[in-house]
């Protein structure tokens, strides 16, 4: 449970003026709740209706399976990992794709903090250990990424090691690339007022409270330290061949019919229909840096 023992009310500078945010206070702010959905940018002024998106997804997910079954029969290897802000919906996109999968080929990998001999070892080590074989999805939520983002904004390496990183880091996905894995990087983007209202659900609901953790909140005055590491990292990791998909997550439902659309347009998988699959909203999902400017 989150400990409430102390206030936890932040002033936030948010669209030049200064707000005041409680999270521990029941009422959700009518800055917050007027402005979540169309927070940065989002191109839609409501979210996908629920009934449509029901029914894409349940035609998406049967794709899905199809797509497992090809990679059991051909032996290849898939592999994609999720990154974004907290709150951004990484988990419910994950579970989106995994739902009917068969768990015996398709794993979804989240780590904790590493152990003190993970520590001592190369950084990109304990996750190689994860890696897919033969037949196999596997789905990171979260990854080695946490070293261009949540590590140097929170202080939990040094400046030499996040330097080293990002040197290093398109060097290694060049070789998963090279090796014939079938690897997609997904960055899932949402507005300040979304972040704040997903936080603020989480706090007062019993069955999600658990998602709240002490680094969302010590995160809450952070955002400008955090959008300058996502920039950096967009920038020196978008690769030809490792490309970031970046998508807009303000509407959970959107994103994850189009992260999911993306997945099965960039495969030749046996039995593909691509009416059923339909296009990737290109106000949803697009590529590298330059897709939030």
């Amino acid at each position: 449970m989150v400990d409430v023992t102390e206030s936890r009310a932040v002033d936030l500078r948010i669209g030049g003026k200064i707000r005041r945010f409680d999270i521990d206070d029941p009422k959700l702010p009518d800055w917050v709740d007027d402005n979540a959905l169309s927070s940065d940018g989002y191109p839609y002024d409501d979210k996908m209706d629920e009934d449509k998106y029901e029914k894409q997804l349940e035609k998406l997910q049967i794709e899905l399976v199809k797509v497992q079954f090809w990679l059991k029969a051909t032996g290849k290897r898939l592999m994609a990992l999720f990154e974004g802000r907290d709150a951004a919906g990484k988990g419910g996109t994950i579970f989106s794709i995994h739902a009917y999968l068969n768990p015996r080929s398709a794993r979804v990998v989240a780590l904790s903090k590493p152990t003190e001999t993970e520590a001592g070892q190369w950084y990109f080590q304990r996750y190689i250990a994860h890696f897919p074989t033969a037949g196999e999805i596997v789905l990171f939520d979260r990854s080695w990424y946490n070293r261009a983002g949540v590590e140097p904004v929170m202080g939990f390496c040094t400046p030499e090691q996040y330097k080293d990183f990002m040197k290093a880091v398109p060097r290694f996905e060049d070789t998963i690339f090279d090796e014939g894995i079938i690897f997609f990087k997904f960055y899932l983007s949402i507005g300040r007022e979304m972040q704040l209202k997903r936080f603020h659900e989480r706090r007062h609901d019993p069955l999600k409270i658990w998602k709240l953790s002490p680094m969302d909140i010590a995160a809450l005055d952070k955002w400008d330290d955090y959008t300058e590491k996502r920039d950096a990292m967009l920038e020196k990791t978008h690769e030809k061949e490792t490309p970031w998909a970046v998508v807009r997550a303000n509407d959970k439902r959107r994103a994850r019919i189009n992260v999911i659309r993306h997945i099965l347009q960039s495969l030749d998988y046996d039995g593909k229909d691509k009416s059923t699959i339909g296009e990737v909203d290109d106000k949803i999902l697009g590529f590298g840096p330059k897709f939030l400017k």
